[in-house]
């Protein structure tokens, strides 16, 4: 079978690394891919982003199913254009897509159905937004309402901050309309975990947790990041964490789903935070996360291509996810400068015992060279019985890989 892979990141890198074991597909297109999907087993990128023409290729080479890695496809509608052309696609429809694509609707949703939040407040007025800063606590996070690349939230820790913030979501316009619009929430203290599962629309099934670590710099410090690295399983989410998570978050969502019948056969990713208070919900995602999927799937034992076909056929009720008992930790290699401005252009080299740990996010092939093209270049993850192990099998991978400019943190899998 022929599958067709949507996305251009580590995330699709990974995923398409883990389609390619199945047996019985024989060709994975991935648009339009990147250095290390165009080097990956099975595997040919295409040059196509419009979801139009991206419908027009599944149709004309007979794809059997098509995947969606990244949010913006999916909020644009891409899984309603392929189910209209009568073609199999994994990933939630529009409708759905919206509980990433808009933090007002979100959280209303959140709200609806009894799902434990942060409070907060919408704004369209700038001017009522700052009003509301007189009679606010701090810290506060001002949040973009829109899609804004993972940068359109700001903890704010004084009024000042919170203005400036303000100033350039609503008036600036950062963000390109998507913070014209914004929430101001309440500040929630605690540990984050990231909650990646999969939906058929009647079951909900949580993958193993993880701990992303955002920030650029050792300890926790610096500007953040799209994610520097990330260990799973999250130490953090202990069994009553977990208990918790179900109860107040994950049936009441399930619910919510039901009860506003969205057609959602496909990934949804709980950004938690372990409050003094219990587990609260930061925010869904309607995709993996990256760079939690390079750690997930390099755990996950149980095929993928299987999984998807289950959630599809509304059978993840009766379909166990095995998993490698032991920890991964996953190393994000940058460019130098980021997240400021970075060079591009420089060559990579991975040493070929290795090629099998490192998924590529910003690397592309130019002159027959793998090179960098982001700020995110890779992810090195290594599997061990414990943390400790895993942190140093991961760096020690890191040996094998080599770019001018490479940077990354020295601390990720530390507890």
């Amino acid at each position: 079978m022929k599958l067709l892979l949507i996305g251009a990141g580590g995330r699709e890198h990974a995923i398409a690394w883990k389609l390619a074991k199945n047996e019985k597909v024989e060709k994975i297109y991935v648009a339009p891919g990147n250095g290390g999907t165009a080097l990956e087993n099975k595997c040919e990128n295409i040059n196509i982003t419009d979801i139009d023409e991206l419908v027009s290729f599944a149709k004309e080479n007979d794809i059997y199913l098509t995947v969606v890695g990244p949010e913006e496809p999916l909020i644009n509608g891409i899984v309603d254009k392929f189910k209209k052309a009568s073609l199999k696609i994994f990933g939630p429809e529009q409708k759905a897509a919206m509980l990433e694509g808009s933090k007002s609707f979100s959280k209303e949703f959140m709200q609806k159905y009894g799902v434990k939040t942060a409070g907060y407040k919408e704004f369209y007025d700038h001017l009522k937004a700052l009003e509301y800063l007189n009679q606010s606590e701090y810290p506060l996070v001002v949040k973009a309402d829109g899609l804004a690349a993972g940068k359109g939230v700001s903890i704010c820790f004084t009024k000042k901050e919170a203005e400036d913030a303000i100033y350039s979501f609503m008036v600036d316009d950062i963000f390109n309309g998507a913070g014209k619009k914004i929430i101001i929430e309440d500040f929630l203290e605690g540990i984050e975990a990231s909650i990646i599962s999969i939906v058929d629309g009647n079951t909900i099934v949580p993958f193993i947790s993880a701990k992303d670590h955002k920030q650029i710099f050792d300890g926790g410090k610096g500007p953040n990041t799209g994610g520097m690295g990330v260990i799973a399983p999250n130490p953090f989410v202990t069994e009553e964490v977990l208990k918790d998570f179900n109860d107040n978050i994950l049936i009441p969502t399930l619910t919510g789903i039901k009860e506003e019948r969205f057609d959602y056969r496909g990934i949804i990713f709980f950004g938690i935070m372990i409050t003094k208070r219990g587990v609260e919900l930061l925010e869904y995602n309607v995709r993996m996360g990256d760079p939690e999927t390079q750690s997930l799937l390099s755990l996950m034992e149980s095929d993928l291509l299987d999984l998807i076909e289950a959630s599809l056929e509304n059978r993840l009720e009766s379909f166990p996810i095995e998993w490698t008992n032991g920890t991964c930790v996953n190393v994000v290699l940058a460019s130098k400068g980021y997240p400021g401005d970075y060079e591009k252009g420089k060559i990579i080299t991975i040493n070929e015992e290795v090629k099998n740990n490192v998924f590529v996010a910003g690397g592309k092939i130019q002159d027959g060279d793998l090179v960098t093209s982001g700020g995110r270049v890779l992810s090195v993850v290594g599997i061990a019985e414990t943390p400790e192990l895993a942190k140093k099998e991961a760096y020690n991978k890191i040996q094998s890989v080599k770019f001018e400019g490479m940077y990354y943190r020295n601390d990720i899998g530390e507890i």
